[in-house]
């Protein structure tokens, strides 16, 4: 053996038959996509927690938004690098997977990256350290899991309580009490027996009008429109009993199918054609009174208008309400509320696709108005939400905030388990895989040691934004944790580390769960790419 390896040792290192020299651009590369995507993180670290900075986003039409909510503040800015662009698309995937902690899994990933650079530079290969982050993050979420505490839908204070920790870090953290029961209630009354694992949250609507405050925020059994009802010609505003249908064609005389004028030179010829549009017209009004229809929902038309003067004192003559321009996007939920179909042309207008409801009446809110719906019989499985704020900004938070909430509710209707909040999560998953790197061999033990290092950026973090000393503070939480106290976090608004549990700091498992796994899988793409190929 020794004669062999001696003619090896003798050749000299920088031999081409040995290995591939040109690493250098790759390494480059991979340090490029490493700081820009930390640039990213580093930029909404400052509004993790109830104690986080706010962010004023101005755009280039001169739109203000104030929030610090993870996604919309990523999603609002204009990120050039790829890589970056990578953790944008990863807090868009956290909202969509859970709802809430789409701060907290950018931040997580840029800690992670941060350790990834060191283990880079001390000459550890990509492909070892995506392998151990893998390998990490199964451990992480069994630990997770096993911390969890097991929830009913019927425990209706322990829904609220994860809500209202999911408010807390919001800009109107202050309506906390009352948004947090509404959005329990509003995801409790959608859920399908025959389906209770699963919640669309397209059928609850979320409408806002401005004026009054976010007090004024309630929920309505039926449907809410923040349009006025068609009244040029001194329709009703008001019907009881109401047979409503909801139509998507158009209550005006038909136009030519190309752009092209036809020109009248005739006085007659132009009596005639005035007086077929209202015959054309009045044969229309005739058949959708014959089924004894009274409000008209008329879907917004780009093709032509979709009622015309003519149409509508026809209309009101009939005493047929009528709201126009109901969005597209908008027609599936009101036929599922309705529990009645929509019609798409006249010739199909018949009095079992029309929905019945007590009520349709227009009610004054704030500066203008407001149409409401109550009392629809055999009303399928959804809710309306009327959003109250002071102004625009506000009322746009409130939307944003209250739809995290009812994300969170989501969360644990399909997974039924709470975790505690609070960094406690966190730190316990750094003690724990600190130790079982330990037991690992070689270059694995490492890359968990560093995976279990990068978790505490979150209680540090935490304490950093309360304006604590965020070094004590996670010292002394370790402390706590290696005494088996697993509930142990960080109490901000005390300035103290407390059982968080018994404060009602909670957060569904799915939350957590998700961040860790998509913030691993996001990191371990980065670490993949060795080079970025620009094509024209």
């Amino acid at each position: 053996m020794a004669a062999v390896a001696a003619p090896m040792a003798s050749k000299p290192r920088g031999s081409k038959a040995e290995s591939f020299v040109d690493n250098k651009r790759r390494e480059d590369i991979r340090f490029a996509n490493i700081n820009s995507a930390r640039a990213v993180s580093d930029a909404v670290r400052t509004s993790l927690g109830p104690k986080g900075m706010d962010k004023m986003i101005s755009t280039a039409n001169g739109e203000v938004i104030i929030t610090n909510d993870g996604a919309t503040i990523l999603n609002k800015m204009e990120v050039l690098q790829p890589a970056a662009k990578m953790l944008v698309e990863l807090s868009k995937s956290q909202d969509s997977a859970a709802g809430d902690g789409t701060t907290t899994v950018v931040v997580i990933a840029g800690a992670l990256l941060k350790e990834c650079q060191s283990l880079l530079t001390n000459g550890i290969h990509p492909t070892v350290i995506s392998d151990s982050l893998h390998k990490a993050c199964g451990k992480a979420i069994d630990i997770l899991t096993a911390m969890a505490v097991p929830v009913e839908l019927t425990d209706r204070d322990s829904l609220v309580k994860s809500a209202s920790t999911s408010l807390n870090s919001k800009v109107v953290s202050q309506y906390s009490t009352l948004l947090a029961p509404l959005a329990v209630d509003a995801v409790l009354s959608v859920i399908d027996p025959e389906k209770p694992e699963i919640v669309d949250l397209r059928d609850i609507k979320i409408v806002k009008k401005l004026g009054g405050t976010v007090d004024d925020t309630h929920t309505v059994k039926g449907l809410v429109f923040d349009k006025k009802v068609s009244r040029a010609a001194g329709g009703p505003t008001r019907v009881e009993n109401a047979k409503i249908a909801v139509i998507q064609f158009q209550i005006s005389p038909p136009k030519t199918d190309i752009e092209q004028s036809i020109v009248v030179s005739d006085y007659t010829q132009m009596d005639r054609i005035l007086k077929e549009e209202r015959n054309y017209i009045l044969g229309m009004i005739k058949k959708i009174k014959a089924t004894g229809c009274n409000v008209l929902l008329i879907q917004k038309s780009i093709l032509r208008d979709a009622v015309t003067d003519l149409s509508l004192h026809y209309l009101a003559k009939a005493k047929i309400m009528v709201i126009k321009d109901v969005e597209r996007d908008e027609i599936e939920f009101i036929t599922k509320t309705l529990n009645c179909l929509p019609i798409a042309n006249i010739e199909h207008f018949r009095a079992e696709k029309l929905g019945h409801a007590d009520l349709v009446e227009e009610a004054s809110l704030g500066d203008g108005k407001i149409l409401k719906i109550t009392g629809i019989k055999d009303m399928g499985r959804t809710t309306s939400v009327l959003v109250r704020g002071s102004n625009q900004l506000v009322l746009d938070e409130a939307e944003r905030s209250l739809h995290d909430a009812l994300c969170v509710v989501r969360c644990l209707v399909s997974k039924r388990f709470l975790i505690a909040g609070g960094g406690a999560p966190e730190i316990e998953l750094s003690r724990q895989l600190g130790a079982w790197a330990k037991v690992l061999h070689g270059m694995e033990g490492y890359c968990v040691k560093s995976f279990a290092e990068a978790l505490e950026v979150i209680p540090y973090t935490l304490a950093e934004n309360a304006g604590l000393n965020p070094i004590a503070i996670v010292t002394e939480l370790r402390n706590k944790h290696a005494q088996g106290e697993i509930n142990a976090g960080i109490n901000v608004r005390k300035g103290q580390i407390t059982n968080i549990l018994e404060e009602n700091v909670v957060q569904p498992l799915l939350v957590s769960t998700s961040a860790i796994t998509l913030a691993t899988e996001c990191v371990r793409m980065i670490m993949k790419i060795d080079d970025i190929v620009t094509v024209r």
